[in-house]
């Protein structure tokens, strides 16, 4: 059991932010309490009173420790639009991997030092590094952050979108058939389109965003 799995390991402010985190992640955060995040951790409540005064400051951790390990790409490519295409992606797969960041990216602002650094400062500076001017790359990093997210919140309770989903296909043929079922007269371009609107979540919808996001930022870049 997941509370079985997080005991027998000493207790820190790290590890309660790592369970934390896979109880955000795994479940939701309105699961998350005091009471349940201890009885995973095989502790008293109280305990984890000595390290955090309440769920805020754990969210607030769950938010530092998630983009804190950001996972910068690795700059083999260093052209503007290669840069951006990189961040992009792997803004959307740490989203995915961690979708409790993109509830806490949408109601809270974290200044935790780890999170400033990894997924705020190293990223503007690797669009530094790429030939992006001083405002130019703050703008930019807005336009990564906020389409990523947008996505990523669109995505989540779609999953027939995911190409990774085990059961993507067949969620996908049930919603081409929803689609297609639909009352002709009332809806007759999502009936003929029924099999181009189950793309809507998918990965290919976000690198043609991305494309189009890409063209446009390098136009308005690019003098």
């Amino acid at each position: 059991m997941a509370g079985q799995r997080s005991r027998g390991r000493a207790l820190t402010a790290e590890r309660i932010i790592e369970v934390a985190t896979r109880i955000c992640d795994e479940e939701d955060i309105d699961v998350l309490t005091i009471r349940r995040l201890a009885a995973d951790l095989g502790v008293g409540a109280m305990t984890l009173y000595s390290y955090f005064r309440g769920k805020e400051e754990i969210l607030d951790g769950i938010a530092d420790y998630v983009m804190g390990n950001f996972r910068l790409p690795t700059a083999e490519e260093t052209s503007p639009e290669a840069v951006v295409r990189a961040l992009a992606l792997a803004f959307l797969e740490m989203m995915r991997e961690h979708p409790s960041i993109v509830r806490l990216f949408s109601t809270r602002v974290s200044t935790g030092p780890r999170s400033m650094r990894g997924a705020f400062e190293a990223v503007i500076g690797r669009l530094r590094e790429a030939g992006f001017g001083d405002r130019d790359a703050v703008r930019v990093y807005g336009l990564i952050v906020q389409y990523s997210l947008g996505f990523a919140s669109y995505q989540a309770p779609r999953p027939w979108g995911k190409a990774d989903h085990p059961e993507a296909a067949e969620l996908r043929r049930r919603r081409r058939h929803f689609y297609g079922t639909l009352p002709r007269e009332d809806f007759p371009h999502m009936v003929e389109l029924a099999e181009e609107m189950t793309t809507l979540p998918s990965d290919e919808q976000f690198l043609f965003g991305l494309d189009c996001l890409i063209d446009g930022v390098l136009r308005r870049t690019g003098d």
